[in-house]
């Protein structure tokens, strides 16, 4: 991915395209070290892909959470506004 494709709306709610740019290719990249993990039979290199794949998993993990965070407080936020509504009487 070219950094000149990567463009923030700054107008996020409730989630963040940025970061679900970023687990998209965190999924594609755990893709990747499979399919190389599958191919290679090196120890050596198989230790290091394995410790790779470690730590790109808990990247995943890490954007998901954040994600996550996000709606919930998106959600959270949404009802206090709703409740402060008085189309909603």
């Amino acid at each position: 991915m070219n950094k000149n494709e990567i463009h923030c709306a700054h107008a996020c709610r409730n989630t963040c395209a940025m970061l679900v740019q970023a687990l998209g290719e965190e999924r594609k990249l755990a893709d990747f070290y499979r399919q190389v993990a599958a191919e290679c039979d090196y120890p050596d290199v198989q230790a290091v892909l394995t410790e790779v794949r470690t730590l790109q998993k808990r990247t995943v993990i890490l954007l998901e959470e954040k994600l996550s965070e996000m709606q919930a407080r998106g959600e959270v936020l949404d009802s206090v506004q709703a409740s402060f509504d008085p189309a909603g009487c």
